[in-house]
């Protein structure tokens, strides 16, 4: 038994044609070909089936998104935008070697302030008053354009137009001062030092008007505050400049006489020569006792027998290698004590070269702590003199500050009138360039002109922003739409969800159709089943499967048809065949057969049957090769009598007498019947409707199947819609008149190119959608 995964029919949806190595062996044909897919990559051609499936949803959403920009368009009163340029000349700083610019930078904050400027109330009332904005109704209150918006607004009273007359004048300014600043902007061109700025009303004179004005007034405005300091200021500061300078000059000479009178003689920095000198006896003297600190240690450490320790000691390189061989005497004492009395010659003769090593590191030891001593000595001697030194200098600074107190006092004098003088010096610049410079920074590029036709509303932006909005509520509908389906609608879904294998589609065809579709060989349906068959037999029903048990997740699915249909297939190419009603709750194959349900199935495994009758059991039908047996009598306990070993020994003596058995099996769900059967069963084949079966109880009643043991060889997909055009775009099945044939020639089937045959009975619309589906099918093989 084949527990694989079964490949998949030819003109199914994996790469690997079914069957095809078998076929080669036996008729010699080229190597099998595959079909690369690259399920990461956006497919397009599914993208597309979304947008043909939902074509009308789109079409609805797009016309919405028409009529609303439309709408909206109308409902805006019209404006006009004027711009003027204006060029900010910031003044960057520079960077000058040998009197030559090699470097400018511009702050950038300039043009941010410039902005900010103009869009400031008090420029803005600068232009009201300039225009007189305050006391023009045109202005403040526009007489209103034919829109929609004013038109409501007629008919409802509340009109746009104000009573001045009932406003004040400070009402009347504020009024015009928020208006140019509700409709002014003002941008920085990129990469440039010009600014755009541009005033937007419902008339274009004052679109027109109020962006020259602003600019103007700009400059106005930058003239005006350079121009604050005055001649008189500029007088007062010189004034200023002339008694400190007198006041400098007197102070400087008065200092330098006190310290000529005193001897008082001042450094560099500002300090007499006693401080410096203590400065330097002082940080002298600390270096001496830190030097002295140092060496009491290493005193204190000789007089507490501590000698060895020394730091120069270790230093020593002759004390370390005497050092060095006295250990290995000692080590060469010890190691020979083990053998040698101390007495023995040899012993005594290292004896005595050890203690003259130690005798010779001791001797160098107490040279080290001499060299100390006398070191200490020196230091001490040394700080005794810089102490007397510090102690006299002292004194003669002491006197020397008493000197100092009114050369101070003079000397700030001379500090303050300095500074004073140095200030009022650069104030007196300052006003004087000031005072000459009178230009302004900023100068017209570009004035503004009236416009021609108004910037807004733009009907090509609004319904381009509407009509993107639109059909972005489209998609998102469409996605929940899809989210929630909750049916198998295309084959790949059950590939997908199912992870089987579609070994056939079956197309819908109406109930009071079946049967004489079923009867016609050259049927769409009949043909459908024929491929279904042929999947089957590729997927290893001819290597030791015998027994296909056939079932649904849910009822009405089709599996009673499908079960009849593969029976008579397989009947027709020779095979003893055993047709089974394996449902003893709702059996409905004796009916299709149009025979009786009085013995059947149920009788045989409950041995309520006669020996005579045995034979009934399994009745004869019209067709050639094909056995029936019913399901019986309707018993109280049908997963009981299927689960008992009779179940197993009746299909075993069945399979030494045909050659295929095919059991119809009730639903999966809500029974255990099915899982039973599918156990006893050397293939299963799981029935799915198209857009009947919710995909969580075909995923059950698939789990369901697997646990109980059952071989899932794959899914047959049943009612499928052929003649919808969105399904057969997406999923490459264009038409299935390919099944069919005209004129007695049967259509050739190609991957590649499925052509499309005309039914002259057909209505015109299937005329149509077969006309359009072979397009979509020529392009799908082309660019799919």
């Amino acid at each position: 038994m084949n527990h694989s995964q079964p490949p998949m029919p030819i003109g199914a949806y994996s790469g690997q044609v079914p069957g095809f190595p078998e076929m080669q062996r036996q008729f010699g044909y080229a190597q099998p070909f595959e079909i690369e897919e690259d399920r990461d990559s956006i497919d397009i051609l599914k993208l597309f089936w979304y947008v043909v499936h939902h074509r009308w949803l789109i079409a609805a959403f797009l016309m919405a998104g028409i009529v609303c920009g439309f709408f909206f368009t109308m409902m805006q009163t019209p404006k006009y935008r004027a711009t003027a340029q204006i060029e900010i000349q910031a003044a960057g700083a520079k960077v000058l070697q040998e009197l030559d610019t090699i470097a400018t930078s511009t702050d950038f904050r300039v043009y941010e302030t410039a902005k900010e400027k103009m869009k400031s109330r008090d420029l803005a009332q600068r232009v009201a008053y300039e225009l007189d904005l305050s006391n023009n109704a045109d202005f403040l209150a526009p007489a209103p354009t034919f829109s929609l918006g004013n038109v409501w607004r007629r008919i409802t009273g509340a009109t746009a137009q104000r009573e001045m007359s009932d406003l004040t004048d400070e009402e009347r300014l504020s009024l015009a001062v928020n208006t140019i600043r509700d409709n002014l902007s003002v941008d920085l061109k990129r990469n440039t030092s010009i600014l755009e700025v541009s005033y937007s009303h419902p008339l274009p004179r004052f679109a027109e008007q109020v962006a020259n004005q602003i600019v103007r007034s700009f400059i106005d405005q930058n003239v005006d505050k350079r121009s604050e300091t005055s001649n008189l200021a500029r007088q007062f500061i010189e004034d200023q400049v002339r008694e400190t300078k007198q006041k400098l000059q007197e102070s400087e000479k008065a200092l330098v006489d006190y310290a000529q009178r005193e001897g008082i003689t001042i450094t560099g920095s500002e300090n007499s020569l006693i401080a410096d000198n203590i400065a330097d006896i002082n940080k002298a003297l600390a270096e001496v006792i830190q030097e002295r600190l140092g060496v009491e240690r290493l005193v204190k450490q000789i007089e507490e027998g501590n000698a060895n320790t020394l730091p120069d000691v270790f230093k020593s390189e002759s004390i370390q290698t005497t050092k060095q061989k006295l250990a290995e005497l000692e080590a060469e004492y010890q190691q020979k004590l083990a053998t040698l009395k101390p007495g023995f010659p040899e012993m005594v003769r290292l004896r005595a070269q050890i203690n003259e090593l130690k005798k010779q590191v001791a001797l160098e030891v107490s040279a080290i702590a001499r060299s100390t001593q006398i070191q200490f000595d020196q230091v001490k001697e040394k700080e005794a003199s810089l102490k007397r030194e510090m102690a006299d200098l002292e004194k003669r600074q002491s006197e020397f500050q008493q000197k100092n107190i009114q050369y101070t006092i003079l000397k700030r004098e001379v500090d303050s009138n300095r500074s004073q003088y140095e200030s009022l010096i650069g104030k007196l610049n300052e006003a004087g360039v000031g005072a000459e410079m009178r230009s302004s920074n900023a100068s017209i590029v570009d004035p503004a002109i009236v416009p021609e036709k108004p910037y807004t509303p733009r009907l090509s932006l609004n319904l381009a922003a509407s009509i993107v909005l639109f059909l972005a509520s489209a998609a998102g509908v469409i996605f929940i739409i899809e989210l929630l389906n909750n049916t198998f609608s295309v084959p790949d879904q059950i590939e997908k969800d199912l992870n089987l294998t579609v070994l056939g589609i079956i197309p819908s065809t109406a109930d009071e159709e079946i049967e004489r579709e079923l009867q016609n060989p050259k049927s769409s349906l009949s043909e459908a089943y024929r491929t279904l068959r042929t999947s089957l037999q590729f997927s290893g029903t001819d290597d030791g499967t015998k027994i296909i048990a056939i079932t649904s997740s849910e009822p009405s699915e089709g599996k009673s048809t499908t079960s009849l249909q593969l029976a008579r297939d397989f009947a027709s190419l020779g095979k003893r065949v055993l047709l089974i009603d394996g449902d003893m709750r709702k059996p409905k194959l004796h009916r299709l057969m149009q025979t009786h349900n009085a013995i059947g199935l149920s009788n045989a495994l409950t041995n309520v049957i006669k020996n005579g009758d045995i034979r009934e059991i399994f009745q004869p039908t019209r067709y050639t090769n094909l056995t029936f047996m019913s399901s019986g009598t309707i018993p109280p306990n049908p997963a009981d009598i299927l689960i008992a070993p009779k179940t197993a020994m009746m299909l075993q003596f069945c399979k030494r007498k045909f050659d295929l058995i095919i059991i119809d099996c009730p639903p999966v769900i809500g029974l255990s019947d099915a899982p039973i059967i599918s156990r006893l069963a050397d293939a299963t084949l799981l029935v799915v409707a198209c857009k009947q079966a919710t995909r969580k109880s075909a995923v059950s009643a698939l789990k369901r199947l697997k646990s109980a043991g059952a071989n899932v060889v794959g899914a047959a997909f049943t009612k499928f819609e052929v003649n919808k055009l969105d399904y057969n775009y997406a999923y490459r099945y264009m038409q299935y008149n390919y099944y069919s044939y005209d004129g007695g020639k049967p259509a050739t089937p190609s991957l590649q190119d499925n052509r499309v045959t005309r039914n002259d009975n057909a209505s015109f619309k299937n005329k149509t959608s077969s006309a359009l589906s072979g397009m979509l099918d020529r392009f799908a093989s082309r660019f799919g």
